[in-house]
């Protein structure tokens, strides 16, 4: 990606090409681009446009302008690759959200058009959903140039050169190997870097409405949270992290590949954080699993805080036969109140009933080879539950039941 902004930080002009291959004996006639921040426009208006393709003929968009089928001049047999390009023009709405500008400030997350998921089940064309994430991405290698106003701090996804540009102006390049998707900020920012005791480098960029101590606060947490979640799940293999503070979000935080936002709290910027193995390093269909990464982050955040989430189990109420801690988001936009209660809440006490169940030790290890096994990859449900099964004596087919985890 080579991207150009306006002096604002808030329009962004330039060009893509993405290289893949096909690695399933099925021939592959079309690739799928997903263009998920049309969702915040009114299709067919919309905040993310590509044109001009190259290496394909696009269709119109589809599912809400948020999916562009690009079908390709041969059928990509198995082991092949091909590449597609295409000219990307990204405006920034108004409004303090994952993508939005909240006065001066840009945040710029799910902009990046990212390649649908073919698996299995075919081709993951899922609808976007604001009340939780549909996000579903192989891990990729972004190299992204961002030429913007010397004025703007970019944080954003992986590690970053700035080199001068025009005048005025900076060029800065980000290199991001191994991640899911990429986000960046522009604006004024005022940025504090630091080292975790593992040699992670944290950058904390804040909003100028933000206290110093506040940053600095959230600053501490990022390096400890980072440095006990590495010990739990694996090493923190991305060398950087930023943490982006804006006190407007309305919602606590959103993860991205070593790039969060966040709102101030300790408790909401560790959960942010976990999401780097819980997600990011372990994937996930987030839209069709959303409690493979929220429970498993909750939890982890919990034991961040040394929550041990005693009895926690005993509060839980069903409030139907259909409500499942394993449902999928197009439940849960259905039944939007119930969202955080069930997947977060009794999805991080499901893990806990789970640890007493196994015991301490095999909990820990469990968590740690199978976050190790999928590495890099996609964790489902059934891989789980069978990793579970697999690490104690104890049949779990009840455990399971009880705790509404189908899969």
């Amino acid at each position: 990606m080579t991207l150009t902004s306006n002096a604002a930080g808030s329009t962004w002009t330039g060009h893509e090409s993405v290289t893949f291959s096909n690695p399933s004996a099925d021939p592959m006639p079309e690739v799928y681009l997903r263009l998920w921040d049309n969702a915040h426009g009114a299709c067919p208006s919309t905040p993310i446009t590509v044109t001009n393709v190259t290496g394909g003929t696009p269709s119109a968009l589809s599912v809400g302008c948020t999916a562009l089928k690009i079908t390709l001049p041969a059928p990509l047999g198995q082991n092949q690759s091909a590449s597609i390009g295409f000219d990307l023009s990204i405006v920034v709405p108004a409004g303090a959200d994952r993508f939005g500008r909240d006065g001066s400030y840009n945040f710029i997350g799910n902009a990046l058009p990212v390649l649908a998921v073919r698996d299995g089940a075919g081709w993951h064309l899922d609808p976007y959903t604001n009340n939780g994430e549909s996000f579903y991405a192989l891990i990729s290698d972004f190299k992204v140039t961002l030429d913007h106003p010397t004025s703007l701090l970019v944080p954003a996804t992986g590690t970053s050169v700035d080199t001068p540009g025009a005048s005025g102006r900076t060029i800065t390049t980000a290199t991001a190997n191994k991640v899911r998707e990429f986000a960046w900020a522009a604006g004024p920012f005022v940025k504090t870097t630091s080292t975790t005791t593992t040699g992670v480098t944290v950058n904390v960029y804040r909003t100028s409405a933000i206290s110093a101590s506040s940053a600095s606060s959230m600053m501490t947490t990022a390096k400890n949270s980072l440095v006990a979640h590495a010990g739990r799940f694996g090493a923190y293999p991305y060398g950087e992290a930023d943490v982006v503070l804006d006190n407007n979000f309305w919602f606590g935080g959103m993860e991205y590949p070593g790039f969060v936002l966040d709102v101030i709290s300790s408790t909401a910027l560790a959960h942010e954080l976990a999401h780097q193995w819980w997600y990011g390093i372990v994937g996930d269909d987030e839209y069709n699993s959303p409690w493979l990464d929220e429970s498993f982050t909750d939890y982890a955040t919990d034991l961040y805080n040394n929550i041990q989430g005693t009895n926690c189990w005993n509060n839980v109420t069903w409030q139907s036969s259909a409500e499942k801690i394993s449902n999928s988001m197009a439940y849960w936009d259905a039944h939007s109140s119930r969202y955080g209660t069930v997947v977060y809440t009794y999805g991080k006490c499901a893990l806990h009933d789970l640890r007493r169940v196994i015991g301490t030790t095999a909990m820990q290890n469990l968590l740690k080879n199978y976050a190790a096994s999928h590495w890099y990859g996609v964790s489902t449900t059934a891989e789980f539950k069978a990793a579970a099964q697999a690490a104690t004596t104890v049949d779990l087919t009840s455990f399971w039941t009880t705790h509404r985890i189908d899969g």
